[in-house]
């Protein structure tokens, strides 16, 4: 059963306003901070299906195997996709799958919410503050320490970056340790990955071969998008013969969705795949890919290929590339040559 979008907007709403409160009576545990923090049982929540939404919550994974590189991950998502994108990360130990669609499988989505107290934990994070879920099962879980996803305004006045989806789990929990009394972490974030393997690049690179059949360098493009973030077939168009004037010592090559559809018509050579690592490992051996805000934009961050992502609707503060060269465009406020120019800064 498909509940309407104005439906699941008003249960978010009501969601949050019965959540907004969950968590506030934790109190933070007093710990010898000149002893490391005895964490090897980790569980991450991130109760989203979309791809784009398990992709970003990679750096998180990664920030937690830096600060305890012997711990095991457990992580608690909704839908199948997070078992490929995170295949190659040897310290997650379980994903634990609520069904992608709930009202049809009630009583295994109410089991897996009760399997999360059947385990102790050490350390429990909710990997997106506005997730009701993630708070609610955070509170239930057995963990002496837990980070709720808040949002601090001390970390929002020292970090302008702090709003984006990824990062705001990794400042919240370096806050966390610092408040337990541990040194401040001021390293790199992390950045999306999903940690493709030699093989799977290689085995891009000869599916992407078999595609332009020459030596030239590769520029992919990813024309669609769900609802609003959508461009039209014009915008695309015009952009794509923008594309093939400024770059002709390139091959142009379009990445299609599942729904095999164009929004420039099929003109440049393209290429489908159901397998997301396959698709990425594409995009690995490609110069520069180039798409509007969604899940594929993010999978090619995530391949660590230098991503433009272009912005309409959607805040790119929160969910743009970032990291790798990567750049976030908002279209609203910049014209065509702003984005080649963009892109010229990538490839030169």
């Amino acid at each position: 059963m498909k509940v309407p979008g104005r439906i699941n907007s008003i249960r978010r709403k009501i969601m949050h306003r019965i959540t907004k409160n969950v968590g506030k009576s934790y109190k933070t545990p007093t710990v010898d901070a000149s002893k490391p923090l005895p964490i090897k049982k980790v569980l991450i929540v991130r109760p989203n299906h979309r791809l784009g939404n398990q992709l970003l919550l990679t750096p998180i994974v990664q920030e937690v195997v830096n600060t305890f590189p012997d711990c095991k991950i457990d992580l608690f998502v909704k839908g199948g996709v997070a078992v490929p994108v995170f295949q190659n990360y040897e310290a997650v130990n379980k994903i634990i799958q609520l069904p992608k669609k709930p009202f049809n499988h009630l009583i295994k989505y109410a089991i897996t919410w009760v399997s999360v107290k059947q385990k102790r934990y050490d350390l429990v994070i909710n990997g997106d503050t506005n997730s009701s879920s993630g708070r609610l099962i955070t509170n239930i879980s057995k963990a002496k320490f837990k980070v709720f996803g808040e949002h601090y305004e001390d970390i929002a006045e020292k970090h302008s970056d702090y709003r984006h989806i990824s990062k705001k789990p990794i400042y919240n929990l370096r806050r966390f340790l610092e408040h337990l009394g541990y040194q401040k972490n001021d390293s790199e974030l992390p950045v999306l990955n999903l940690k493709l393997n030699a093989e799977e690049i290689e085995n891009g690179k000869a599916i992407l071969n078999g595609i332009v059949k020459n030596n030239k360098k590769t520029i992919c493009i990813y024309t669609n998008a769900t609802g609003g973030k959508c461009y039209s077939e014009d915008w695309w168009n015009t952009f794509y013969e923008r594309l093939l004037k400024e770059y002709s010592n390139y091959n142009i090559i379009e990445m299609l969705p599942i729904e095999n559809i164009s929004k420039i018509n099929f003109k440049a050579p393209h290429f489908y795949s159901k397998d997301i690592r396959e698709m990425a490992a594409i995009i690995k051996n490609t110069s520069v890919f180039i798409a509007a805000d969604n899940g594929v934009m993010h999978l090619a961050s995530a391949s660590l290929t230098p991503t433009v992502g272009l912005f309409a609707p959607t805040d790119l503060t929160v969910y743009g590339p970032y990291g790798n060269q990567n750049v976030a465009i908002n279209t609203n406020e910049t014209t065509i040559d702003d984005w080649i120019a963009a892109t010229n800064n990538i490839l030169n």
